[in-house]
């Protein structure tokens, strides 16, 4: 459904991403900006960015690994610790965005894992989106300058999330709450990518579980949090 395209950084660079066009005619059709979890611009991200499209929006997936992809733990881990997640954020994300804008009259980011830390990011340093929707991540919350986010904001955590421990959320809505970011954060009995279909069975790390219930249930309060921001 989808092809590679580039686009520019603000500070003048280019990022190659996956775009899905909207079914429906992309005509008027809003935009979405879907970050990768710490695998890289694979399949599974692909997929979502299509499912977006089915739904109706224009949606692209900046490659934040400049080509890297991996099934292994400990590779993906490398490859997330060396990124610049202010760079990712403040510079492909944000060019990924104004790539948007430039055809659709609003755009929103969303993001799993560390895409969804990277959204969250982005609510502080991409003044162009208008409205964000973080599924099981956050940044180290010094760096959430909860001052600056102005766009609605949307959050989904498993209550049993073992890398983004739900006391961590819980400071994380009281600093956008001192802030008053508008925002709504929903709980779910679940682990790690609960969203991610692909976590099962022997492709599953111990820590994350796929559950399907809690996925549609964050897809739907998506979809409607989207719809209500960007249409």
């Amino acid at each position: 459904m989808g092809k590679t395209v580039s686009f520019d950084r603000p500070d003048g660079g280019k990022v190659q991403a996956y775009l899905a066009e909207a079914s429906s005619g992309a005509d008027g059709a809003p935009g979405v900006v879907v970050l990768q979890e710490w695998w890289g611009l694979n399949d599974q991200i692909r997929g979502v960015a299509d499912r977006y499209a089915q739904a109706g929006y224009v949606a692209l997936v900046p490659d934040l690994y400049r080509g890297k992809a991996t099934v292994e733990a400990a590779e993906a881990e490398h490859l997330m610790n060396n990124l610049n997640f202010g760079d990712a954020a403040g510079q492909d994300v944000r060019g990924a965005v104004q790539y948007l804008k430039a055809r659709c009259r609003k755009v929103g980011v969303t993001g799993y894992c560390m895409g969804g830390a990277l959204t969250l990011l982005s609510a502080v340093l991409v003044p162009e989106a208008d409205a964000f929707a973080v599924y099981y991540g956050f940044p180290p919350l010094e760096y959430v300058d909860a001052a600056k986010i102005k766009a609605p904001l949307l959050g989904h955590y498993g209550i049993d999330d073992v890398p983004f421990p739900i006391a961590t959320v819980d400071q994380l809505e009281a600093k956008l709450r001192d802030a008053k970011v508008d925002f709504e954060f929903h709980r779910y009995p679940a682990q790690h990518a609960f969203a991610n279909e692909t976590a099962v069975g022997a492709n599953k790390l111990p820590i994350t579980e796929y559950n399907p219930d809690a996925a549609r249930l964050a897809w739907t309060r998506t979809m409607g949090f989207f719809d209500r921001h960007l249409r």
